[in-house]
C-alpha cells in the first residue's frame, strides 16, 4: 500500500513539473515593402488598382504569355504591370526586352519612365539619352496611349516623349540648361496643340528658373485662350496663367486653396519661387507633397525642389 502511495506520489509530481504547453506567440504583422523611397526619404504605397484595370492587365500579360518575343507584347505588358503599380516587376519585364531588342528606343524610353517614378534619377537619364540617340535620323511615329484620354486620341509622338521625359529627369537633377534643350527639341517634334502647351510649360519654368525671364516670355507667343486642347487642359491654363491671361483667383477660386491638378498646383508653387516669395512656395509645395499622388510629375517636381531649393527650412 505505501508502494502504491509513493507510485502515486512520484507521478503527482511529475505531472506538476511538466512544461505546460506554451500559447503559440502571435507574428508582428508585416510591413509591406514601399513601391518607391521619395528624394526626401519617405516610404511611397501605390492604392490598389481598379477591377477594370486589372481586368486590362491581365489581358497585356496573356498575350505577353502567348509570345514573350514579340516586342509590342512586352511594351504593353511592361505598360500595365506599371500602371498597377508592380514597377519593380515592369523594370525587370523592360530590360528583359532590352536584351532581346537592344535598338528599340521604346523600350528605354519606357524603363526610363518607371526609373523615373522610383526615383532611380541617374538611371533614368541614362535610358532617356539612350533612347535619343536611337532615334537620331529616324521618322517620329505616334505614340499609342495607355489611358486613352475622352477623344481617344493620341496627342504625343515617341520623339515627344523621349524629349519630354528626358528634359523632366534633367530639371529633377536641377540641371536647366540640359532640360532646355530637351524640351526645345520636345516642342518640335510634333505640331499639335497639347504638344505646345506641354512643352511651353515646363520651358517657361525652367527659363525663369535659369534667371532669363525674357526667354521665358518668348515662348509664350504662341499661346492663345482659344486653342484647342484636347488632354492637357492644366498645361494650358498655366501657360495662360504665366502670360497673364489669367490671374491666381481664376486658377484657385479662392487663392486660398491650390489648384487640384498637380501639374498645375506645381507651376503655382514654382511661380511664387523664382518671384521670390519663398514662403508661399513652401506653402504650395507642403500642399502638394501631402497629398498621395505621388507619381505624377507636379509632385515629383515639387517634391525635388522641396529637396533642393533653399526655403528656408
Amino acid at each position: 500500500m505505501q508502494n502504491q502511495l509513493l507510485v502515486c506520489c512520484l507521478f503527482l509530481l511529475l505531472l506538476a513539473c511538466e512544461p505546460k504547453p506554451q500559447e503559440p506567440i502571435p507574428e508582428a504583422p508585416s510591413t509591406p515593402s514601399p513601391d518607391a523611397i521619395s528624394l526626401l526619404g519617405k516610404a511611397l504605397y501605390m492604392g490598389e488598382p481598379s477591377a477594370n484595370l486589372l481586368a486590362r492587365y491581365e489581358e497585356k500579360k496573356a498575350a505577353f504569355i502567348a509570345d514573350s518575343t514579340n516586342v509590342e507584347n512586352i511594351i504593353w505588358h511592361g505598360r500595365f504591370t506599371a500602371y498597377i503599380g508592380a514597377y519593380a516587376d515592369a523594370l525587370e519585364i523592360y530590360s528583359r526586352g532590352i536584351k532581346l531588342f537592344p535598338e528599340d528606343a521604346r523600350l528605354y524610353r519606357h524603363r526610363g519612365h518607371r526609373y523615373l517614378t522610383i526615383r532611380k534619377l541617374d538611371e533614368a537619364v541614362i535610358d532617356f539619352q539612350k533612347a535619343a540617340e536611337l532615334i537620331a535620323g529616324t521618322p517620329n511615329q505616334v505614340e499609342p496611349d495607355g489611358m486613352p484620354n475622352a477623344q481617344n486620341i493620341p496627342v504625343s509622338t515617341l520623339h515627344g516623349n523621349i524629349y519630354y521625359h528626358l528634359g523632366l529627369t534633367h530639371y529633377l537633377r536641377q540641371e536647366m540648361p540640359q532640360a532646355l534643350e530637351a524640351y526645345q527639341k520636345c516642342l518640335a517634334s510634333s505640331g499639335n496643340n497639347d504638344n505646345l502647351v506641354s512643352s511651353t510649360h515646363w520651358l517657361y519654368m525652367i527659363a525663369r528658373r535659369m534667371g532669363n525671364e525674357s526667354l521665358a516670355n518668348s515662348f509664350l507667343e504662341p499661346i492663345q485662350a482659344d486653342l484647342e486642347i484636347i488632354e492637357n487642359m492644366a498645361y494650358h491654363q498655366a501657360c495662360l496663367f504665366y502670360k497673364g491671361a489669367l490671374s491666381l483667383e481664376d486658377l484657385n477660386g479662392d487663392e486660398k486653396d491650390a489648384p487640384a491638378n498637380d501639374a498645375l498646383a506645381y507651376g503655382v508653387a514654382n511661380w511664387h519661387y523664382y518671384n521670390g516669395d519663398i514662403s508661399k512656395a513652401k506653402t504650395a509645395y507642403e500642399a502638394i507633397l501631402a497629398k498621395d499622388s505621388w507619381n505624377s510629375f507636379g509632385y515629383l517636381a515639387a517634391e525635388s525642389d522641396y529637396a533642393n531649393l533653399d526655403l528656408g527650412q
